[in-house]
Formats: structure tokens, C-alpha cells, sequence
């Protein structure tokens, strides 16, 4: 027998559900029809995949890897399927952004105003990963951000529109630490402290290490992930750069820094000759987006002067 995307979505429903009489009904099919077909897919592959126990049904060392791997192509599957029969209709938009709360917002501005159009959202912490995927078709629309000093290596054929020219960037703070009293912050002053940085977001590390170089100090690092990061300032065990439009979590504070040395570029781009009037809607939506998000920020006391954008 050969494994088709059927079987493998059979595989992922039984993991998820833990159960073949729920993952039979979810698949729209009988119970003993699900067993069969569990059964042969496990002779093919030559060994069992899952084990029954009075609580369900429990993935064995090779059904997990299995799984596994099934995961992302039962998806990309999903995907093709579903952006075929957007692009044949006509009614099909493909974002990207390296900003993931400000994306949601520009996704429900999108869907409010055009409500039958499939729009589908990558979130990616790379800007040259998202330019990439405008420049190939994968994407119709990325919204990113270059980092001062750090230019992009966008592909060719691709064109820019500019939503914000110069966002400084701001500092994220534990609600306890001595500096978090000020209303702005020298980079001086985090001298001592340990800053965490994505190494995936392009052009951040490097240009965080030049205003600090400017500013005498000499950095300890931490790389991770932002979402990581958020919670590791909570407890004071580093300190980050972040957007002026975060919003704090009750552990931390957001801060500018003094003469706004590190800042970013905020625009869209498409391929060249696609910026027609539903793209300007788009930019549109996501400017709206963008000013929703700084009307929150801007009446924080600390920030009241240093409103972004």
C-alpha cells in the first residue's frame, strides 16, 4: 500500500484526538473502516504506531515520529488546497510581517472591509526571509522592519512603501529595576545588565552592539526568542529593545532611551507593477493598524512625549 495525504491525516486525527471513534467521526468515516486503515498503513511502515489503552489511543515511539513528520505536510497540504481555490475565485491576499500583535490588527482591518477575500498571515522574525518570499509569489504583501544602519538584502524586482521612516526603539524593563523610575533611560545606565536578542531578527543584534559601542559599554548577550524574552525581564534576568508600541506586561515597563540612538524603517513591500488601488487599501488598513496601536501607547505617562512615528 502507498501512504497518500489521506492516510497521513488519519495518522495526525487519532494523535490529536487520542481516540480512533472520535478521529473516525471527525474524518467522517466509521469506526472499524479507521482500524483497517490503521492497520494497513501500520504494516506498510512496519510497526505500530499506536497503542490502546483504557484512556485512548497513545502514540509508540514510531507513531510519534511519524506524526512528526506528517504534521507540516498534511498542513502545506491544507494550504495548497486552500489557496487554489482562493486564487482560482479570485479572492485570495498572502501577508507577511515581523510583527505579530500589530499584523492581528491589520488582519481584522482586511477581513472587516473586504469580508469574502481569503487572507492568510505569516508571521516571520526574519525580514529578509519574508522579502524573499514577495519576490518569489509566496507572498503578495510583507510588512517589515530595517533596522538603522542595517540594510535589508531584499531580491530584485520588489518595491517599497514607506509607513514609517524612523521608529526609535524603546527599552523593556523589570517593573523593579532602579531605571524603570525614570521617564527615559540612558544606555548607559544598562551597562551591567545582560540584553537578549534574536539572532533571527535581522540587523538587531548588530546595530544594538553599535549604539552600545557608542555609548562605552560592552554587552553581555542572551540569544532567544522575544517571546522568551518577555518573560525573562519579568524577573529582571535581562533587559531587551523593543517596539515604542509594546504594550507592558504588569512585570515590566517600557522605556525610550535618551537621543533615540537605535531606530527602524517600517514599510511594506510588493513585486514591482502589483501596487494598484487594493494594494493602497492594504497599506491603508495596516496604517490604520499601526496609528490604532500608538493611540494605546501614547498617553502612558512615560511616553508621553515620545509618541512613535
Amino acid at each position: 500500500m502507498e501512504l497518500d495525504v489521506r492516510h497521513l491525516k488519519a495518522l495526525c486525527a487519532i494523535a490529536d484526538l487520542g481516540s480512533l471513534h472520535k478521529a473516525a467521526r471527525a474524518l467522517g468515516m466509521t469506526q472499524p473502516s479507521l482500524s483497517t486503515q490503521l492497520r494497513r498503513i501500520e504494516d506498510t511502515l512496519g510497526g505500530r504506531l499506536f497503542t490502546r489503552e483504557r484512556t485512548g489511543c497513545r502514540p509508540t515511539p514510531l507513531g510519534l515520529s511519524v506524526v512528526c513528520r506528517a504534521r507540516p505536510l498534511v498542513a502545506e497540504m491544507t494550504a495548497l488546497v486552500a489557496d487554489s481555490m482562493a486564487a482560482a475565485a479570485g479572492t485570495q491576499l498572502r501577508l507577511g510581517s515581523t510583527s505579530a500583535r500589530l499584523a492581528a490588527d491589520w488582519l481584522r482591518r482586511l477581513r472587516d472591509r473586504v469580508p469574502g477575500t481569503e487572507t492568510g498571515l505569516h508571521v516571520d522574525v526574519s525580514a529578509n526571509a519574508l522579502l524573499a518570499m514577495v519576490a518569489d509569489g509566496r507572498l503578495d504583501v510583507a510588512f517589515v522592519h530595517e533596522v538603522e544602519g542595517c540594510p535589508l538584502r531584499p531580491a530584485g524586482g520588489l518595491e517599497r512603501h514607506v509607513l514609517v521612516e524612523r521608529e526609535p526603539q524603546f527599552v523593556a524593563l523589570s517593573a523593579d529595576h532602579p531605571a524603570a523610575a525614570r521617564p527615559v533611560v540612558d544606555l548607559a545606565d544598562l551597562g551591567d545588565e545582560r540584553w537578549m536578542v534574536d539572532p533571527a531578527a535581522d540587523g538587531e543584534w548588530d546595530g544594538l552592539r553599535r549604539v552600545l559601542a557608542a555609548a562605552g559599554v560592552t554587552p553581555r548577550v542572551v540569544h532567544g526568542d522575544y517571546l522568551t524574552a518577555a518573560s525573562l525581564v519579568g524577573v529582571g534576568e535581562v533587559v531587551t529593545i523593543c517596539r515604542p508600541t509594546s504594550r507592558p506586561r504588569p512585570d515590566t515597563v517600557i522605556r525610550p532611551l535618551r537621543g533615540d540612538p537605535l531606530a527602524v524603517s517600517l514599510f511594506t513591500a510588493v513585486r514591482v507593477g502589483t501596487y494598484d488601488s487594493a494594494m493602497t487599501a492594504v497599506h491603508a488598513d495596516l496604517r490604520s493598524a499601526y496609528d490604532h496601536a500608538t493611540r494605546r501607547t501614547r498617553d502612558a505617562p512615560a511616553d508621553r512625549e515620545r509618541r512613535p512615528g
